[in-house]
């Protein structure tokens, strides 16, 4: 057995020194697989680049979101507004249904939201830094949307 695998190694490398030394399509494989090599390297070298810049950033956003936890400066009713707005994108499918009212730290939700979303939602903006109390006045978005076949 172990000849035979010696043999099929030496038959493999003669096969490819003949693709690769060929005079007339020779040039043009080796070519191709150098170019096909960089290539390689190059993807390889921006991927390491990206996740090195990804876990920067990760480890940028916990160190701001701890800064932020400390921080014991009063947020203002427009910068709170915002920071609501942009949640929503995480906590609901149609976060433009929902209308956001703050005033001194008391936030008003009111429009619709799936069922299950409309409880974890208000709990997420119930925790967030610079929010007193929440007054959820959404509705089910599903209420009123009968779909009569004629």
């Amino acid at each position: 057995m172990n000849a035979l695998l010696k043999t099929l190694t030496v038959l493999a490398a003669g096969a490819a020194a003949m693709y690769y030394l060929d005079p007339s399509e020779g040039r043009r494989r080796r070519a191709l697989v150098k170019d096909k090599g960089a290539s390689a390297g190059r993807n390889l070298k921006d991927s390491a680049r990206a996740r090195g810049r990804h876990a920067s950033n990760r480890v940028h956003g916990a160190m701001a979101e701890m800064q932020a936890g400390m921080d014991d400066a009063p947020v203002t009713d427009d910068v709170l507004h915002e920071r609501i707005r942009s949640r929503l994108g995480r906590e609901v499918e149609r976060p433009g249904d929902i209308e956001v009212e703050v005033n001194d730290g008391h936030v008003v939700l009111s429009g619709s939201a799936a069922p299950e979303e409309m409880d974890a939602l208000a709990r997420a903006v119930a925790g967030m830094p610079g929010v007193n109390d929440v007054e959820n006045r959404l509705s089910d978005g599903q209420v009123g949307n009968t779909n009569a076949t004629h």
